[in-house]
C-alpha cells in the first residue's frame, strides 16, 4: 500500500536505531577514552596524527571516526578532521564525560539482560554507590569523594533547570537535603545573595566542602547526619531534596518526606528535583536509561510525578500542580507546602 510505505519505512528506521543504540554509546566511549574528541578540541588533526595519538591502527580508527561522524560528533572536511559543535558541547557539559565513563559498569550489569530483569544477577553498579545503602561511613574515604565529584559535576544543570522552575523568593532559609558537597546550594547563593543556606549530608561528604569565599558558597551552615536515623534540623522555611528520593525505596522516601514534614513550620515548602518517570507517557530517557539505572542500584526507584505527589500527600503536604519541565532528561519538579494549619 504506497501511502503506507512512507510510515513503514520511518518506523524501520527508528528500530534499528534502537537495536544499535548499544554499539553508538559503545563509540561514543571509545572516542572518550582514547581521548580523540579532546585532541580535535585542541584543534583539527589529520588521520594520521590521530593514530599516534590514540595509538590503534589507521583502519580501525577510520571505523571509530566515520561513526563519530555518523553521531555528529566530528566531521572530515579538506584532509582533516575536526569537532563539530556538538561534540565540542558534550566536553563542556560538566559531568558527561564521567557519566560516560561509569557508565561501563551498567553496561556489565546488563550483559544478561533477562537475568537482570528478573533479578538473578548481582549488580556491580549497586557497589559502585555505596551511600545509598547508608554504607558509605564504614567505606575507604574514596569512595565518598568519588561519589560527591561526580554528583558536583553533573548538578550545574540540574540546578540551573531547577531554578528556572522554582522561585524562591519569600524564603528566609533554604536547607538542602543530601546536597553533597553544596553544588545547588553555589548555584541558589549566586541568584539569591541574601538566603540563609543549611546543608545535610553525612559527615564523610560535608568533610569536603568549601565554604570559603572563592568556593561561591560563604555563609552557609553545615549540618552533619545521616536521614536515615537522625532528625532533621528545624529552621528553615524551605527544603530541598535534588537527586535524593531516586536513589531510594518507597519505605525510605515515606520517612524521609515525613521527617521534611516535621522539620517545616505551618506554610513551609518543599522542593523536589530529580529525573521522574513519564507515567502514563512513558518517557525514553527517563524510563529506559534512568528507571534502569536505578533498578541497577537495587535500592530506588524512578517514580512518576503522581507516584511522587502520592506520596507527599501521605506525609501531609499539599502539593502544588508541576511546572512543565525544558529538559526532564535533566529534571523535573515538584513543590509541595506544609498546611499553615
Amino acid at each position: 500500500m504506497p501511502f503506507l510505505r512512507g510510515h513503514a519505512r520511518a518506523e524501520g528506521r527508528a528500530l534499528f536505531d534502537i537495536l544499535s543504540g548499544f554499539v553508538q554509546t559503545q563509540a561514543l566511549t571509545a572516542l572518550v577514552e582514547l581521548r580523540l574528541l579532546h585532541r580535535l578540541a585542541e584543534g583539527p588533526a589529520t588521520a594520521s596524527a590521530l593514530v599516534l595519538s590514540a595509538q590503534m591502527p589507521a583502519d580501525r580508527l577510520a571505523v571509530l571516526m566515520q561513526a563519530g561522524a555518523a553521531l555528529k560528533l566530528v566531521r572530515h572536511r579538506a584532509g582533516l578532521w575536526h569537532l563539530t559543535p556538538r561534540g565540542a558541547a558534550f566536553l563542556a557539559v560538566p559531568g558527561l564525560e564521567a557519566m560516560v565513563r561509569h557508565d561501563s559498569v551498567l553496561y556489565r550489569d546488563l550483559s544478561d539482560p533477562a537475568a537482570f530483569f528478573r533479578g538473578q544477577t548481582d549488580p556491580e553498579l549497586a557497589r559502585f554507590w555505596p551511600y545509598v545503602f547508608g554504607a558509605l561511613s564504614q567505606s575507604d574515604p574514596a569512595l565518598a569523594a568519588r561519589y560527591s565529584s561526580l554528583m558536583s559535576d553533573s548538578q550545574g544543570l540540574v540546578a540551573a533547570d531547577t531554578l528556572r522552575m522554582v522561585d524562591l523568593k519569600g524564603v528566609s532559609r533554604l536547607m538542602d537535603v543530601g546536597g553533597g558537597t553544596g553544588a545547588f546550594l553555589r548555584a541558589v547563593r549566586a541568584k539569591y545573595p541574601a538566603l540563609a543556606l543549611t546543608l545535610f549530608d553525612l559527615p564523610e561528604v560535608l568533610a569536603g566542602v568549601d565554604t570559603g569565599a572563592a568556593a561561591g558558597i560563604t555563609g552557609l551552615t553545615l549540618h552533619p547526619g545521616s536521614f536515615r536515623s537522625d532528625a532533621l534540623p528545624v529552621g528553615a522555611d524551605a527544603i530541598s531534596l535534588v537527586r535524593v528520593l531516586y536513589d531510594h525505596p518507597d519505605s525510605l522516601v515515606a520517612t524521609l518526606l515525613a521527617s521534611v514534614h516535621d522539620a517545616l513550620p505551618p506554610g513551609g515548602r518543599v522542593i523536589i528535583s530529580e529525573p521522574m518517570s513519564g507515567g502514563a507517557r512513558p518517557d525514553p530517557q527517563t524510563d529506559i536509561y534512568f528507571a534502569i539505572y536505578t533498578m541497577a542500584m537495587r535500592t530506588g526507584r524512578t517514580r512518576s510525578v503522581a507516584e511522587i505527589s502520592q506520596a507527599l500527600a501521605k506525609a501531609g503536604f499539599s502539593v502544588s500542580p508541576p511546572r512543565p519541565a525544558p529538559r526532564p532528561f535533566i529534571t523535573s519538579v515538584i513543590e509541595a507546602r506544609r498546611p499553615a494549619t
